[in-house]
């Protein structure tokens, strides 16, 4: 026989070592105790020992699972007819007997046993199946082990985005705060100020100041940042601090620059030719004790006879007890020589035109300047005027029983104990207690007569107040003018609170 030729693949070893299928069991049990012994029966022709190549392999596996061992025997090679008789009858599972043989019935005989059940060794074919169903199931818990550690990954990297960006967010946040909170500190010892003052040289438009009697370095500084003449509140004080100067200022109103440095607006308020004669500035808001001595100032009319001509509201067609709120104002000129009463008569008849203008009749014209008197006292936006106005009349409502027509208003109680010219925002405990027509936390609906002289808007805000239901409102921040309106007494305690935070951090002559 010509030599086995070599294995033409790897695969060869490997299906060189697997087991071959065994040949069926000889079986006893044939009556007389005769044996069929494997030499007996035909053989059939034997595998090569190494499979030749892959695809023998395959075809040899393939051949295997179709047939059973039984079936590999040829059937030229039958056994003789004696020993086929008394052979057990073969199962289909690979040569298995069927059961106890029933031979012994048929001659007479007892029965004799089956021969021992053996278990077959697994063929080349289900090892192979064995082997490579082995590979596939560990190739898929490799994938779902992938699968679990890529959403873990992801899991993780969501939590991890998820906290930087908590943590940039409160970094954020602080830093926002700590800005708006101690920004002129930061940029003070950072070095990063911006000039309190303006430059010489970009002066631009006209700018009206008035001077009055008593007035000092400090409020004159206030006056002309107000104005727009000076870029902060204290450059100018600071600046006659800094230049060692006590200048001597004389009341009267004068017509600056705005964007004007503080060197140059102090040299433009002690050159006689900047004062404007008998002129007077009245701004909103003015009691009529400031007014009088505002115009005795500008015109240089004394105080006393403009005091005088006061005196006697019926003279200029006005049915009050006093002219609060009848001296409308604006900035007045006069010719030279004017009289006392033609100056009154003058401010009179522009409140009555101001009154008409708005359509108030005649028999409400002290109750219009009484709202609108304390609209422009307590208001500091005038956007927020005719909010106030509202809640003004909402609290006059007898039936409210969060006020029971309570006004409750500062700026009334302060003018009733005479510190209502002191500029704070809040009253003192003397002035809340002190019984008098003008304390409207005592008295419910409105003050006997107006507080101050109100301009236009305010007028206006008292004819056609807002709608809402608010019953409380206050500046939380002084400088900015923001006010908070609250509908219940809760609401409006946190909104104190704020004002009161305000004033802690904030060194400010109003709180």
């Amino acid at each position: 026989m010509p030599e086995t030729p070599p294995n033409d693949d790897e695969f060869a070893d490997l299906f060189s070592k697997l087991p071959t299928p065994r040949s069926a069991a000889p079986s006893s049990g044939a009556p007389g105790g005769s044996e069929t012994r494997a030499s007996d029966r035909p053989r059939a022709e034997e595998p090569p020992a190494v499979p030749p190549s892959r695809r023998a392999a395959r075809e040899a596996a393939a051949a295997g699972a179709a047939t059973s061992p039984v079936a590999n025997v040829p059937a030229a090679a039958e056994p003789p007819a004696d020993l086929a008789a008394s052979a057990p009858p073969v199962s289909a599972r690979r040569g298995e007997p069927a059961g106890p043989v029933a031979a012994a019935d048929a001659a007479g005989e007892g029965a004799v046993d089956a021969p021992e059940r053996r278990e077959e060794p697994p063929s080349e074919h289900h090892q192979l199946a064995a082997l490579f169903q082995a590979e596939e199931h560990a190739e898929r818990e490799r994938v779902k082990q992938h699968d679990r550690d890529r959403r873990k990954s992801r899991i993780a990297g969501w939590v991890i985005f998820g906290v930087i960006l908590a943590i940039v967010g409160g970094i954020a946040g602080g830093g926002f705060y700590v800005w708006n909170t101690y920004e002129d500190k930061i940029r003070s010892f950072m070095g990063w100020e911006e000039p309190k003052d303006y430059e010489d040289g970009i002066a631009e438009g006209d700018a009206t100041v008035t001077i009055v009697s008593g007035d000092t370095g400090s409020t004159i500084s206030t006056t002309l940042f107000q104005a727009g003449v000076t870029k902060t509140d204290g450059a100018f004080y600071d600046y006659l601090i800094k230049t060692g100067q006590n200048p001597t200022f004389q009341p009267g109103v004068y017509a600056l620059k705005q964007k004007m440095s503080s060197a140059a607006a102090l040299k433009a308020l002690e050159d006689p030719a900047s004062r404007r004669e008998n002129t007077a500035q009245l701004p909103e808001g003015l009691t009529m004790e400031s007014t009088l001595t505002r115009l005795a100032d500008g015109t240089g009319i004394p105080l006393a006879d403009l005091q005088a001509a006061a005196a006697d509201p019926s003279q200029y067609g006005v049915a009050a007890t006093t002219l609060e709120g009848w001296l409308f104002p604006a900035t007045y000129t006069f010719d030279p020589g004017t009289s006392a009463q033609q100056v009154i008569k003058t401010l009179v008849d522009r409140t009555v035109s101001s009154l008409d203008a708005a359509g108030v009749p005649v028999d409400q014209r002290e109750r219009i300047l009484t709202v609108a008197s304390i609209i422009q006292r307590e208001a500091r936006f005038t956007a927020d005027f005719y909010k106030v106005s509202r809640v003004i009349e909402n609290r006059l409502d007898p039936d409210n029983e969060e006020t029971h027509g309570l006004l409750q208003m500062d700026s009334t109680a302060q003018y009733g104990y005479n510190e209502i010219n002191k500029g704070t925002a809040s009253s003192s405990a003397e002035a809340l207690a002190n019984d008098n027509p003008w304390n409207t936390y005592l008295h419910p609906g409105l003050p006997v007569g107006p507080i101050a002289n109100p301009g236009d808007l305010a007028i206006d805000a008292a004819m056609h107040p807002a709608d809402g239901p608010w019953l409380y409102f206050v500046t939380v921040n002084l400088e900015t003018g923001e006010t908070v309106f609250s509908t219940t007494y809760a609401e409006h305690e946190k909104a104190v609170a704020q004002w009161q935070q305000w004033c802690a951090a904030n060194a400010s002559d109003d709180c």
